[in-house]
């Protein structure tokens, strides 16, 4: 579902940052609507990854029940494999819910 395209300054460490606040998925345990501010900071190698893809795969966890840490860890993993980023980093700020704002932060480095 991600897709990508060559990275024309390859021998350039940059840092390439996508932010939405549309992020949504469902809590497994109630079922309620969770969202969240997603930021994507990631350093490209040879592929960077391509924005509408980056959302419509964003789109697609809006009826997905997942815990917020797997959501977070399941993102990274999936931006490594599509585009092999010489370091990249997602962050969560999910919305309070119970009284409770929970923040996720996974890391990448190559």
């Amino acid at each position: 579902m991600l897709e990508a395209f060559p990275n024309r300054h390859p021998e350039r460490d940059y840092v390439v940052t996508l932010t939405t606040d549309e992020f949504t998925c469902v809590c497994p345990v109630t079922g309620q609507p969770d969202f969240a501010r997603l930021t994507v900071q990631y350093i490209p190698d040879k592929l960077i990854v391509e924005s509408k893809s980056l959302k419509l795969y964003f789109w697609s966890y809006r009826q997905e029940g997942v815990f917020h840490e797997h959501v977070t860890n399941a993102i990274l993993d999936d931006l490594v494999a599509a585009i092999a980023p010489r370091w990249c980093k997602v962050k969560a700020e999910f919305a309070v819910r119970g009284g409770i704002a929970i923040t996720v932060e996974a890391e990448y480095k190559k």
